[in-house]
């Protein structure tokens, strides 16, 4: 009974936070608006990359092994997440 807890728990925690990703794209503005949901998808794939890279930084400071392959990895998906919300921003 214990592990399938565990397992529902574990899951509910990817489900919270592909829901809690979606409102913070703005999940109502293209219902409001009549547009297409392009743009929220992207906006959940970015945040999803900032989030793989701050769980890279994180396992820099916990790993003995692997520290330059995290630290650096880390670095480049929030760049590259920092490049794809500046490119939906239409800054560039």
């Amino acid at each position: 009974m214990s592990n399938i807890s565990s397992k529902a728990f574990s899951s509910f925690k990817y489900v919270y936070l592909i829901a809690f990703f979606a409102l913070l794209s703005g999940f109502f503005y293209p219902l409001i608006n009549n547009l297409s949901f392009h743009i929220l998808i992207t906006g959940i794939f970015v945040l999803f990359l900032g989030l793989a890279g701050g769980v890279l930084l994180y396992k820099t400071t916990t790993s003995e092994t692997k520290r330059e392959i995290f630290f650096v990895s880390g670095f480049m998906l929030i760049g590259i997440s920092l490049y794809f919300i500046i490119e939906l921003t239409g800054r560039t």
